[in-house]
């Protein structure tokens, strides 16, 4: 049985009460931008815990921008070699989106975070929340990149997700956190009774309220 959530909020608050479950130790929550943060909110919520986006931009095969055949992240470039042969990708398509797309990275963090400072995850549980993973590009290139940070536990946490990109990304970090899990599994917003886009703005209001909640503590 498919599990359907109202929006990200509900989403989020039902994977907070299952990481509360896991006594995750001095937690940082990072939301890839933009829906990720929406859930990511309400996760960092439910473990009392600061938030912050983990910036990575999807690299879409260019007749169909949905399907990714890569993402980048900061010192990053994560490539799905199985979608690249598929689309017949040539490489110099491949390396000119990977540097297109790595050049707006800081502009970008900075916009998301407003001008506060990103939140420090060395020695810390860094635990990166996305609406859901498909390809799980996105996930994987932002992995890549905070494990650079050096988190003392790195994990991440979705609502949905495919079956065998939760399992590929399981060889990527220490632990995966699915809610709803299949093997056949469909758009990522076919899971969300409103799946509706999520502004800057929004993602900036959720990111300055958490800080001030946390600096409240």
């Amino acid at each position: 049985m498919r599990v359907i959530f109202r929006d990200r909020a509900e989403a989020g608050r039902a994977l907070g009460r299952r990481l509360a479950d896991e006594r995750l130790e001095d937690p940082v929550v990072l939301g890839l931008p933009r829906g990720g943060v929406v859930v990511a909110a309400e996760v960092a919520d439910a473990l009392d815990a600061p938030l912050d986006v983990a910036v990575a931009r999807k690299l879409g095969v260019p007749w169909q921008p949905e399907l990714a055949f890569g993402a980048v992240a900061q010192g990053v470039v994560a490539l799905r070699e199985d979608v690249i042969a598929a689309a017949r990708l040539d490489r110099e398509l491949i390396d000119d989106a990977a540097a297109r797309e790595s050049a707006k990275l800081a502009e970008l963090a900075e916009r998301h975070r407003g001008g506060l400072p990103p939140v420090p995850v060395r020695g810390r549980t860094a635990i990166i929340v996305d609406d859901g993973l498909a390809t799980g590009a996105t996930a994987t290139a932002a992995v890549r990149s905070v494990r650079g940070h050096e988190p003392k536990r790195l994990v991440v946490a979705v609502p949905v997700c495919a079956a065998q990109t939760a399992n590929e990304l399981r060889t990527e970090v220490d632990d995966v956190f699915c809610l709803g899990e299949y093997r056949d599994f469909h758009s990522v917003g076919l899971y969300y009774e409103d799946f509706a886009s999520v502004s800057d703005e929004e993602v900036r209001l959720l990111i300055a309220r958490s800080r001030r909640a946390t600096l409240g503590r």
